[in-house]
C-alpha cells in the first residue's frame, strides 16, 4: 500500500501552497510523489469547444486525453456517489508517497495548516486524532508538534518519520 499523508485546513489556510512546497521537497529528496486534491464544488479541466469536451457532452463516461508529454483521464460521476479517497489512491500509478489536499474527514494521518487570514479559524486538531502536527503563521498552543508555514524541511522530516519513508 502506498503511504498517504493529508494536508488539511480551512479555506484560504494555505493548503495548496503547503502541498506544492512538500511535493518540491520530497521530489528533491528523490521520491516519486502523487497528489490528490479534493474539490467541494464543481470543477472542469476541459473546456467547451475541445474534442474531449465534445466527447463528454455526448455522454462518454470516461474520456482520456493522451499526448507525448502527459495524459489525463476524466471520469463523469453521472449520478453515482463521489468516490472514496481509497478508490482514487488505488487508481494512481505506483509512487513512493501520495499527498492528499483536503479530505478533512478521512482517516489518513494529516498536517493541519492554519493561517490568520483563513475563512474559518476554529482549530481542527482537538477533534481529529489523525492530525499529527500543525503548521501555522501564528503561535499555537498544542500538544502536537507545531511548525512555521515555511519550515518545509522539518515538516517533510515529520512526514517521513510518521510514514517510515526512506529518503
Amino acid at each position: 500500500m502506498t503511504p498517504v499523508f493529508g494536508i488539511t485546513g480551512w479555506k484560504n489556510s494555505g493548503k495548496t501552497t503547503m502541498t506544492e512546497c512538500l511535493v518540491s521537497e520530497f521530489t528533491r529528496r528523490g521520491l516519486r510523489v502523487a497528489t490528490v486534491k479534493h474539490a467541494h464544488h464543481g470543477f472542469d479541466i476541459d473546456h467547451e469547444g475541445t474534442d474531449s469536451h465534445r466527447h463528454r457532452s455526448a455522454g462518454a463516461a470516461e474520456v482520456a486525453i493522451v499526448s507525448s508529454r502527459r495524459w489525463a483521464l476524466m471520469h463523469e460521476v453521472q449520478g453515482t456517489e463521489e468516490p472514496r479517497l481509497e478508490e482514487i489512491v488505488a487508481r494512481l500509478s505506483p509512487c513512493d508517497l501520495v499527498l492528499v489536499e483536503g479530505y478533512k474527514r478521512e482517516a489518513q494521518p494529516k498536517l493541519e495548516v492554519r493561517r490568520r487570514g483563513a475563512r474559518e479559524t476554529t482549530p481542527i486538531a482537538p477533534g481529529d486524532p489523525t492530525i499529527r502536527a500543525i503548521a501555522a503563521d501564528h503561535p499555537v498552543d498544542s500538544p502536537l508538534p507545531v511548525f512555521g508555514l515555511d519550515d518545509i524541511a522539518a515538516i517533510a522530516d515529520l512526514i517521513t518519520a510518521e510514514l517510515g519513508l526512506a529518503t
